[in-house]
């Protein structure tokens, strides 16, 4: 007789994944937040490839969940993808801990990271929508809930890593006195390995804690989870992401294969669009032009959001003053690089306030459209990059502006991704016939990873040369770009405002559209089934 196996409750289970999931963004925004700082101040990189490096990275690792979500939902097991991909990327960062001064070693080591991210990041969402299936009720909080995982992994690690490398970077005084011959292994650049490894123990926690907690999961997962664990499975998975990775040191290497990837996989997604719309019906192709529309404002959104760990990253190095001030008084110093742990800081203080918003306006009927939460996110963006290129009317020394410069311009930078972020795909699921959901997915996907590389593309326009030095001279060159990217924000939210009056229109047809085919077939002016008899 076989026992029946002890229920778990859904939250149980939610909260094994939300835990793997913080810890995973501890690790992967503790990399980022010093990732560009690591190619300049430790390897020498120029402003220029080191935007462009690790902007390829960053859109590889935004397009590589695609192949990893279907990894785990038809071959592998969307658990054990998600376990893997977390054992993945530990090594990914462990391989930043080692010593080894080499651009090379580091492209190898971003691509193993990009493998990790793919196994790991689809097939966690995934196993949140398995847990809470056919409950719609709970499956939005539940969302909410994890995408606040995000943000209290990243915000501790923006804060935390910078604060270690510098520790461990201070003239050798006995740091990691029990490692032989630490000084001469890492020299003065033994606080970037530090904090690179704290990133990795931030997976090995996360795995530890499954470990513990992975009865809640058994239940849980896509066919070939609940099927006997076959090894070659596994060999066969590891293979694929030894070629992954490859390819993506191949492709971080050489700036040209690179610019050839990116452009290919913006070409396709553009075919694809132009396909669907040339053989959609009539009735279809409003909803699939203006989709296209506000997917390429998607895009726009992600280059600006680049610019936080590529060209902000740089200006809070060399142009903003340490030292925050209030009325004169000196609070605290703050790292350049904990600059970017503003972001999740300001997610978390208007993520209510914007809550009660779109509840008081639903209340009276007056929500607001995809469209104009686009246009005010992008005014929001304007304002935020309008903001940075007044920095040099707000310094507190020659060169070096006031902090508040970048609480202001990240508050208003938050509010935009709030209002823009994620609502491309809501457009999509919203308009575009379930029979094409898979292909827009997918070049929506593509599209955002394409625009991480633009993004550094962009940034790139703000590289310091080599022969400056003085921050005096340097910030001219970025307020310049910020000014730029403040009109371009600008641009986009008079295109939101523009597809505004089309949208209504399609709401008012598909509307129509839906109330007719409710209607019974007499009432069609249609021969009824009676009728036919």
């Amino acid at each position: 007789m076989n026992s029946a196996m002890p229920t778990v409750s859904k939250t149980r289970s939610f909260s094994t994944v939300f835990l793997i999931e913080m810890w995973e963004r501890f690790g992967y925004y503790g990399m980022q937040a010093l990732i560009i700082y690591y190619m300049v101040q430790r390897l020498g990189f120029q402003d220029t490839p080191a935007n462009l490096t690790w902007s390829a990275a960053a859109a590889l690792i935004y397009v590589s969940p695609a192949i990893g979500g279907w990894v785990g939902d038809k071959f592998f097991g969307t658990r054990h993808t998600m376990l893997l991909g977390a054992v993945v990327l530990a090594v990914g960062y462990a391989l930043m801990v080692v010593p080894a001064h080499s651009s090379m070693f580091l492209f190898v080591a971003l691509g193993v990271i990009v493998v990790g991210n793919g196994l790991f990041k689809a097939n966690a969402g995934n196993l949140v929508r398995k847990i809470y299936e056919g409950d719609d009720a709970k499956i939005d909080a539940a969302f909410t809930l994890y995408y606040m995982a995000v943000n209290i992994g990243s915000t501790f690690s923006m804060l935390l890593t910078p604060v270690i490398k510098n520790y461990f970077n201070a003239p050798y005084n006995g740091q990691l006195a029990w490692l032989p011959n630490a000084s001469s292994l890492f020299g003065d650049g033994l606080g970037w390995h530090m904090a690179f490894a704290v990133c990795c123990v931030g997976l090995l926690v996360g795995l530890g804690n499954y470990a513990v907690m992975r009865h809640t999961l058994s239940h849980i997962g896509s066919e070939p989870d609940h099927q006997p664990f076959k090894f070659w499975k596994l060999l066969a998975v590891l293979a694929g992401g030894v070629v992954v990775v490859v390819i993506s040191t191949i492709i971080l290497r050489y700036g040209t294969v690179a610019k050839v990837f990116v452009y290919t996989a913006g070409a396709c997604v553009l075919a694809i669009f132009a396909w669907l719309i040339t053989k959609s019906e009539s009735r279809e192709r409003p909803g699939l032009i203006i989709a296209l529309i506000l997917v390429v404002e998607t895009v726009f959104f992600f280059i600006f959001y680049q610019q936080m760990s590529t060209s902000l990253n740089l200006f809070a190095l060399r142009d903003v003053d340490p030292a925050f001030r209030l009325f004169g008084a000196h609070l605290f110093n703050w790292d350049p690089a904990q600059f970017q742990a503003l972001n999740p800081l300001w997610i978390f203080a208007l993520s209510p306030i914007l809550a009660f918003t779109y509840t008081h306006f639903a209340k009276r009927g007056k929500d607001l459209s995809i469209a104009a939460k686009f246009a005010f996110g992008f005014l929001a963006v304007a304002v935020g990059f309008f903001i940075y290129g007044a920095a040099g009317h707000f310094t507190t020394e020659p060169g070096k502006t006031s902090q508040w410069i970048m609480v202001g311009g990240y508050g208003f930078g938050s509010l935009g991704e709030l209002l823009t972020s994620g609502l491309g795909l809501a457009f999509v699921a919203r308009y575009v016939p379930a029979r094409m959901g898979g292909f827009m997915m997918g070049a929506y996907f593509v599209a955002s990873g394409v625009a991480q590389y633009l993004g550094g593309i962009v940034a790139s326009f703000a590289s310091v040369p080599e022969t400056i030095t003085d921050p005096v001279q340097m910030m001219p060159i970025y307020t310049r770009l910020f000014n730029w990217l403040g009109v371009a924000g600008v641009a986009c939210t008079i295109i939101a405002l523009a597809v505004l009056p089309l949208i209504r229109g399609l709401d008012k047809a598909h509307a129509t559209y839906a109330g007719y085919a409710d209607l019974p077939d007499s009432a069609k002016g249609m021969p009824t089934a009676a009728s036919e008899q």
